[in-house]
C-alpha cells in the first residue's frame, strides 16, 4: 500500500516509562505502516533533559512555534525520590509548564466516548471539553506562615517607586497563614482567546465562570476582559456559526454541567480547570480516555495524553511482565496532531486517515477488546476481553487495514 504523504514535518517530543514504551508502538503498528512520518524530534525523557540541562524542551517549544503542530509523550516532572533515582543535578521544572508559558497556551481536555462505558453522570450525552487558565493564581502564589499576632497588609509600588495602594488583609491575634496570588491583564486576554478560537474551530458553545460577586477586583478582571474581547472580536463569527459564549458564576456552572447533555467547552480559572477537569475525566470513564491539547493564542497546538508515565507498569515491563496499559490517549495525541497537521497543510489523505485511525480505535473497544482497566468499567453486550498493550494495538492495526 501506497503511504500518505507528508510536506510539513510534525514537531515529536518522546517521553518517559511505560508511556514511552507505548510511543514506539503506536508509531510501529498503527503509523509508519501508513504515512511516510515526517517528524522533528525531541527526546523529553529525564536523562536528556538532565543532558541538556533541559534545553530540549525548550527546543521543542521553539520547534513548536515554528511548525504550529506537536505531539508529546507524558513526561516524568521530578520530585525529591525522582531525583535520587534518576541521579539528577536538580528537581527540573514541569515540561507540560515550561512548553505552555512559551507558547502562552490554553490546555484543552476533553473525553474520549465509548458505547457501552457509560458516564457516571447519566444525562451526558456528548464531551465536555475542559479548558484550563493554565498560569497564576494560587500555583505561583507567595505564601507565609504567620507565626502569631501583628498586621497583614497588602502593598503595591509602582515602578518608580512610589506606593499606589496599601491595604490591611487582616489583623492577625494568633498564629495563621498568608497567601498572595496573582494574575496577568495579557495571560488573561491570551486565555480568552484561546478559548474563542477553539470554540470556533470546534464549532461549540463556550461557557466561562468565576465568582466575581465575592471576587470584585481579581474574578471580576476575568469577566470583564473575556467579555470586551468576545464583543469586540469574535461576536461576529460566533453568531454566524450559531454557537454561544455563556458566563456564569462557577457555583451555577457546576449545577448546570452536570444537569447538561454535554457538547461544550467549559473555560476555567486554573484551579478551577485542575479539579474540574479530573472530575470530568473520571465521570466519564477513565483518564487513560481523556485527550489533551495546549492551544496558544496565535494557533500553535500541542497534542499529548492527560495522564502520566504508568510508573507502576513500566516497573513490571522493566522485568519482563506482560502489561495492560491503556494506550487510546496517547493514540489520539497522535491522530489529534495528524488531522491538525493535515488541516493547516490541506492533505485531506493525512486527515482522513486520522479520523480512520480514532474510528479503528473505538471500534475495537466496542467490539469488546479493550485493555484491563477498562473492563470493570464495560456494560456493553458483547463480553469484554482484557488485552496487553501490544495485543490492543494490533487488534486496532487489523482493522485499520481492512
Amino acid at each position: 500500500m501506497e503511504k500518505i504523504q507528508m510536506t510539513t514535518p510534525l514537531v515529536e517530543m518522546d517521553g518517559d516509562e511505560m508511556t514511552r514504551v507505548l510511543w514506539q508502538q503506536i508509531k510501529d503498528e498503527l503509523l509508519l505502516p501508513f504515512v511516510d512520518l515526517k517528524t522533528e524530534y525531541y527526546d523529553l525523557g529525564l536523562p536528556y533533559r538532565e543532558e541538556t540541562e533541559d534545553q530540549v524542551t525548550i527546543d521543542s517549544a521553539e520547534a513548536t512555534k515554528k511548525y504550529g503542530v506537536a505531539v508529546k509523550c507524558a513526561t516524568i516532572t521530578p520530585n525529591a525520590q525522582r531525583v535520587e533515582e534518576y541521579k539528577l543535578s536538580q528537581m527540573w521544572k514541569s515540561p507540560n509548564g515550561t512548553i505552555r508559558a512559551i507558547l502562552d497556551g490554553t490546555v484543552f481536555r476533553a473525553p474520549i466516548m465509548v458505547k457501552g462505558i457509560s458516564p457516571v453522570v447519566k444525562t451526558w450525552k456528548q464531551p465536555i471539553t475542559i479548558a484550563r487558565h493554565a498560569y497564576g493564581d494560587v500555583y505561583k502564589s507567595t505564601e507565609y506562615r504567620v507565626p502569631g499576632p501583628g498586621k497583614a497588609e497588602l502593598v503595591f509600588t509602582d515602578e518608580s517607586g512610589k506606593e499606589q495602594f496599601r491595604q490591611t488583609i487582616y489583623d492577625f491575634e494568633c498564629g495563621g497563614v498568608l497567601q498572595g496570588q496573582y494574575n496577568k491583564d495579557s495571560s488573561i486576554a491570551s486565555f480568552a482567546r484561546s478559548c474563542f478560537q477553539y470554540a470556533i474551530d470546534t464549532k461549540q458553545d463556550l461557557w466561562f465562570a468565576t465568582k466575581d460577586t465575592i471576587s470584585k477586583q481579581y474574578d471580576h478582571t476575568f469577566k470583564d476582559l473575556f467579555q470586551e474581547i468576545f464583543d469586540a472580536e469574535y461576536k461576529e463569527q460566533f453568531d454566524k456559526l450559531g454557537i454561544e459564549y455563556f458566563y456564569t458564576l462557577i457555583d451555577d456552572a457546576v449545577a448546570r454541567v452536570v444537569r447538561s447533555q454535554g457538547g461544550f467547552i467549559w473555560a476555567c480559572k486554573n484551579y478551577d480547570g485542575d479539579v474540574m477537569s479530573d472530575m470530568v475525566s473520571t465521570a466519564f470513564g477513565s483518564l487513560a480516555m481523556m485527550t489533551s491539547v495546549l492551544v496558544s493564542p496565535d494557533g500553535k497546538y500541542e497534542y499529548e495524553a492527560a495522564h502520566g508515565t504508568v510508573t507502576r507498569h513500566y516497573y513490571k515491563y522493566l522485568k519482563g511482565e506482560e502489561t495492560s496499559t491503556n494506550p487510546v490517549a496517547t493514540l489520539f495525541a497522535w491522530s489529534g496532531a495528524l488531522r491538525k497537521r493535515g488541516a493547516l497543510d490541506g492533505n485531506q489523505d493525512l486527515m482522513a486517515f486520522a479520523d480512520k485511525l480514532e474510528g479503528a480505535t473505538i471500534a475495537t473497544i466496542e467490539s469488546g477488546v479493550m485493555t484491563k482497566d477498562l473492563v470493570g468499567l464495560w456494560e456493553g453486550e458483547t463480553p469484554a476481553r482484557g488485552v496487553s498493550s501490544l495485543e490492543f494495538l494490533k487488534a486496532i492495526r487489523t482493522r485499520l487495514e481492512a
